[in-house]
């Protein structure tokens, strides 16, 4: 079910160019950061309210969905769906609200403004934003493995969608024992002639369906115990050596291809100093994902959380999205009331709603809630 816009029938602030204007535009109602599942779902929902949307992604837009093989838990797709797709359509619907996406487009810094709008400073020029949902997603963790560096894009890789064509016939290591280096790995199966996946456990942590999966194939094979100690080659991967880490021997695997999937890490560097980040680098905000900046949020794997999946993403972007509107409506209140010469009205009262992680939330009849 649709629900109606609080602020679709108010007009927008005086620097925001008109929706739907072709001109390039350095000013918007929302800045999002990040073009993942969940910061194209704040973009429908924000650009939907008609507000000026702009979504900054440094990368194309999907995110780690992109290069997701299949998705298979995500409701409406009984078959199941590519990552790739799924983006796709994502990205259609955003578009035909008016939302504008900037691909390639790196973030490099954000400034809160006298204001309290946020200049954000790209790799492409600087925009202005009345506020600021904050989506970065996260990235592959680098195991730090002499030769990992080295041999990058020649045999060394973190994404089987991408190019495990490439290895028909050959054999390829898979490094990890999670969901993704088990789903990858089975992607990896349908080229390569073997596929060993090396695990530090003795067991996998995937779920069962996926390990199931994995067993049946015949051209999986499993080391457990196994650490990946050195990649090997002159001008390309040639072998991996490991070790197995209950008797300390050490064994050489002859493979042209390996894959790390050991981890992800929150692409949140430009954020230090700006927002508070947990020790993990992960954005911390409150139940209303609400960052401990006023007029700034969050949602995604980036934010600090349990869960990182492409359903939760989306929940927390349209989230996100709503609360920005929120935000909005009560700025734009305390500004009239403000020029109207109101008694206790003031730059501080909208920005005092909307309470720093840790503190009581603020009432929501007093954000329009």
């Amino acid at each position: 079910m649709s629900e109606p816009s609080s602020l679709g029938e108010s007009a927008p602030s005086g620097e925001s160019a008109p929706l739907g204007e072709s001109a390039p535009r350095d000013h918007f109602d929302v800045a999002i950061v990040g073009a993942g599942p969940g910061g194209m779902t704040a973009a429908i929902y924000s650009s939907r309210a008609r507000l000026d949307t702009v979504v900054l992604e440094r990368n194309t837009a999907g995110g780690i969905m992109q290069v997701t093989e299949r998705v298979e838990n995500y409701p409406g797709f009984p078959e199941g769906i590519t990552g790739f797709e799924l983006a796709e359509k994502m990205k259609q619907q955003a578009a035909q609200f008016g939302a504008e996406l900037r691909e390639i487009t790196g973030v490099l810094a954000l400034e809160l403004q006298p204001n309290g709008d946020w200049r954000i400073v790209t790799d492409e020029g600087a925009v202005t934003a009345r506020v600021v949902i904050l989506s970065p997603g996260v990235e592959a963790r680098k195991l730090g493995v002499p030769g990992e560096a080295e041999f990058m894009g020649r045999g060394v890789s973190y994404c089987a969608t991408c190019d495990g064509p490439l290895y028909r016939g050959k054999e390829v290591v898979v490094i990890g024992g999670g969901n993704a280096a088990v789903e990858e790995g089975m992607f990896l199966a349908r080229f390569a002639a073997a596929v060993h996946v090396v695990h530090r456990r003795d067991e996998l942590r995937a779920t069962r369906i996926a390990q199931e999966r994995a067993f049946a194939q015949p051209n999986m094979r499993f080391i457990w115990n196994g650490q990946v100690r050195r990649i090997v080659g002159e001008t390309k991967v040639e072998a991996v050596d490991y070790e197995d880490l209950l008797d300390h021997s050490q064994h050489t695997l002859p493979v042209s291809g390996v894959f790390f999937y050991v981890g992800q890490l929150p692409n949140t560097g430009f954020l230090r100093g700006v927002v508070e980040l947990d020790a993990g680098g992960y954005i911390v905000t409150d139940a209303h994902l609400r960052t401990s900046q006023p007029g700034m949020f969050a949602c995604g794997d980036a934010r600090a959380g349990l869960i990182k999946q492409i359903a939760n993403a989306v929940g927390e972007g349209a989230l996100a999205a709503i609360e920005a509107e929120k935000y909005l409506v009560a700025r734009d209140f305390e500004a009239r009331q403000a020029s109207a010469g109101a008694p206790g009205a003031g730059a501080s009262g909208a920005q005092a709603k909307f309470v720093t992680p840790g503190a009581a939330p603020a009432d929501d009849a007093a954000t329009g809630g």
